[in-house]
């Protein structure tokens, strides 16, 4: 049964100092590519029929009862570590907020809806396979268990657009994500930049109230350190998520990350092929400041900034006691990440991570396909007859799998059932490293052939089905927000 429409337009009441309203851009052409129908579901615009989507979310005429104007929203970034004040929403905007099924507050931001004050030199606009991209990230993230948003609407927009990193002219394309939240750890640096901790005070509410309950109460500083911690858990978590499901995000700058600890905003990314820590997903990171293995540490330095931020209001002490919690956390949330998508119960502590040490050591040194691994192994033992009559059999007869082996001997199968669902048949698992990605964009691009994406897409969803790690009806995962 479809959710009810609960529109509930919350960041607005902020006032004029977070985000400035803005007109989105007026398309020549209007070509519905991607409606996400069990999304749309979950938050009650299930039965929109294309007339309306097209309003909605490619003119982007008011939602009944919702926000009345876009809003850019204002924030600040260190950018490959540093400090950028002169960006905010330059393609996009909060379009609308809703309450989904399970009564969570939720956002609908935009990519590509055109220029706002923070465009700079910017065309406002976003490539199609820029969008489809994002598009394949998220959908495959959520498969493999990651808190992530979701791509609700992309519609093709009949411009061409020059760009260096693709062949130009391009297609275009404007997409709309939906998300718990944009509060992004910029949005405080903006406000501690211009030494305001009134709007440090009111945004870090605004969060508290939406996202973090948990932190609320007692004084400012109080509430400072305990949203500082319940922020630092939820990023320690995504981190974790991150490295169990082989992905690299790409651009960890301050500004693309977010309070309730989702990840969105996908550019460069990658799937990882095999293991391997310094793999880097953005062809400018030749530092690899953001690859792999640097990840965890990337988000501990962007929570930094966000304790920085939060000095304004908070007690230096209990603020770096917040900030020491991430090893702990991390450690927790990514041996929790990887039992998750083995499908295996943990033992808890050491035997944790001595069975985590010695999987990946065998990874790195076979150099298999990172997620061939997962999918062999998921079920653990359960699955021994299968992954050893697979097409890595060999390798897990090898000596260097045996400490790996006697690991997974010694966890119990969680969810067996899940083993007889059909993706588990394959040989192979659904996929998405580079070539993948850009095997379905090719005929999309050659001769508007769209069948090899939708192929693409129902292996991912089988995957979803098949893996079935998301938590709660609506699938965003529990714990992560409220």
């Amino acid at each position: 049964m479809a959710a009810r429409y609960q529109p509930d337009p919350r960041f607005s009441a902020l006032g004029g100092e977070f985000a400035d309203p803005v007109e989105p851009a007026s398309f020549p052409a209007s070509i519905e590519r991607w409606w996400n129908t069990r999304w749309a579901k979950a938050v009650g615009l299930g039965d929109l029929d294309a007339a309306a989507r097209a309003a909605h979310f490619h003119r982007f005429e008011p939602l009944p009862g919702n926000q009345e104007k876009p809003l850019a929203l204002r924030y600040h970034g260190h950018q490959f570590r540093t400090y950028n004040p002169q960006i905010g929403d330059g393609r996009g905007f909060l379009f609308a907020q809703v309450r989904d099924d399970e009564g969570r507050l939720l956002d609908f931001g935009t990519k590509g809806s055109g220029q706002t004050p923070f465009s700079r030199t910017g065309d406002g606009r976003l490539t199609l396979k820029g969008a489809v991209r994002e598009l394949l990230a998220a959908e495959m993230l959520e498969a493999r268990g990651v808190y992530t948003s979701k791509t609700f609407a992309i519609f093709e927009t009949g411009e061409e657009l020059h760009r260096g990193d693709e062949p130009s002219p391009t297609r275009s394309a404007v997409m709309t994500r939906l998300s718990h939240s944009h509060v992004r750890i910029g949005m405080f640096q903006r406000h501690a930049y211009f030494n305001r901790p009134d709007l440090v005070e009111a945004l870090m509410d605004y969060a508290i109230e939406h996202f973090h309950p948990q932190a609320a109460g007692g004084d400012t500083p109080a509430r400072a350190a305990s949203f500082l911690e319940h922020a630092t858990a939820a990023l320690a978590r995504l981190a974790a998520q991150w490295m169990a499901a082989g992905f690299v995000h790409g651009v960890l700058n301050t500004d693309n990350l977010v309070v309730t600890g989702e990840s969105f905003d996908y550019g460069p990314w990658r799937f990882l092929p095999y293991f391997e820590p310094g793999f880097t997903a953005a062809y400018f990171d030749e530092g690899g400041l953001y690859a792999y293995g640097r990840q965890p540490e990337s988000v501990l330095w962007a929570l930094e900034q966000l304790a920085g931020a939060l000095s304004l209001i908070g007690e230096e002490d209990s603020l770096i006691k917040a900030l020491m919690t991430f090893p702990d956390q991390y450690r927790s949330a990514l041996y929790e990440a990887w039992h998750r998508r083995l499908g295996i119960a943990p033992l808890g502590g050491e035997a944790d991570g001595a069975f985590l040490t010695s999987l990946l050591r065998f990874m790195h040194e076979s150099q298999l396909p990172f997620e061939g691994v997962v999918f062999d192994w998921f079920g653990g033992m359960a699955s021994k007859d299968r992954a050893f009559a697979g097409p890595r059999g060999q390798h897990y007869r090898s000596q260097g799998f045996e400490a790996a082996l006697e690991a997974f001997g010694a966890r119990e199968t969680v969810r067996p059932e899940r083993l007889s669902h059909a993706y588990f048949a394959k040989s192979e698992p659904a996929d998405m490293v580079f070539e993948t990605m850009e095997a379905a964009w090719a005929p999309i691009a050659q001769s508007d052939d769209w069948s090899a994406l939708h192929a693409l897409l129902g292996r991912v969803t089988d995957a979803r089905e098949g893996y079935d790690l998301g938590r709660g009806r609506s699938g965003f995962l529990s714990g992560a927000a409220p």
